[in-house]
């Protein structure tokens, strides 16, 4: 088994949203909420669930922008003395991530820059060996940002991610703002980069089928919690948890119209959270003991859910389930 080389236990994180008249916090956005998460070496690790579940939130904490409230967030792995800790992330929007004031060579060396101010020859070398490796055209280097496509303006964030040898690269929803023809190049690109540097990817998206192809395991979260781990194959293929189910059936399909949807889709808020099992109002299986919390139980072959009736969920396939298609 490959080691871990990042592991989350237990981690709150809660944002102030009111105060009183002496300053005093009397409301908080719960944003994490006894979270348990753990990357290996040399996977990808798809991070899943709906708008306001804290995967953003997830991100900062991991690049260092955020610290947690309270629970373990150990790096001890990753090494310091690098660019972000060994760590580096690729946003959702190429264009506003990326200096539009400077040439695209100096946007690629700015995180080797910051480490360790090599000379302008290191650094343009390095740019155009990186370039190299990302599919942009060298002689291309010394233009800004817009003057690139949006896909050419990713593959120039994938590079500035690789400058610094990173141990992990975030992947905040890497082909969403980008058109449908290039979404692919882009995911293979990453795939084709992970397999020639060992690289460990931490993949958040919305899309399933993005998740599907590109991760060795999923995590799901909701309400600030991860409520379903495992090998891809078994999380998006025999879902343990009622709230994975209810994504997977969410996703829409050409031989299901759009009425035959869940409609019991809508994330409640997290300034006030639920008890017990947070999923636990929107579940159709709910029963007394759901309102005791859930730990995030073992089932088999490193797949773990925080339902109590996971077993059960898994041999019926669902079966049963308002929100089931099966």
């Amino acid at each position: 088994m490959s080691e871990n080389l990042l592991e989350l236990t237990d981690v709150h994180l809660a944002f102030p949203s009111r105060r009183n008249w002496f300053g005093k916090v009397t409301e908080q956005v719960h944003a994490l909420n006894g979270l348990d998460l753990t990357v290996r070496r040399g996977e990808t690790l798809g991070i899943v669930g709906e708008s306001g579940c804290g995967k953003s939130t997830l991100a900062k904490l991991l690049m260092g922008m955020l610290r947690p409230g309270s629970g373990q967030l150990d790096r001890s792995r990753l090494p310091t003395e690098r660019a972000g800790g060994g760590m580096q992330m690729v946003f959702q929007d190429p264009l506003s991530s990326l200096d539009p004031r400077l040439p695209v060579w100096r946007i690629i060396t700015e995180p080797v820059w910051i480490a360790s101010r090599p000379s302008e020859k290191a650094r343009r070398a390095l740019a155009e060996t990186l370039a190299q490796q990302v599919g942009v055209r060298p002689e291309y280097l010394d233009r800004p940002p817009h003057a690139f496509s949006g896909g050419q303006r990713q593959r120039i964030a994938i590079a500035r991610a690789l400058s610094a040898q990173p141990d992990i690269i975030v992947l905040d929803e890497p082909t969403s703002a980008l058109d449908i023809s290039v979404q692919a190049q882009i995911l293979n690109l990453l795939v084709t980069l992970q397999q020639q540097q060992n690289l460990t990817y931490i993949l958040i998206s919305h899309n399933v089928s993005v998740v599907r192809h590109m991760s060795d395991r999923v995590a799901v979260m909701y309400l600030g919690q991860v409520v379903e781990m495992g090998d891809t194959a078994d999380v998006l293929g025999s879902p343990a948890h009622p709230y994975t189910r209810l994504l997977m059936e969410s996703v829409p399909r050409i031989d299901t119209s759009l009425g035959d949807a869940p409609q019991n889709t809508e994330l409640p808020g997290n300034r006030h959270l639920p008890t017990g099992c947070y999923f636990r109002e929107r579940c159709p299986w709910a029963e007394p003991a759901c309102s005791e919390p859930q730990p995030l139980q073992p089932l088999k072959d490193n797949h773990a859910a925080r339902c109590w009736k996971a077993e059960q969920i898994i041999a019926t396939g669902g079966i049963g389930l308002p929100f089931s298609g099966n």
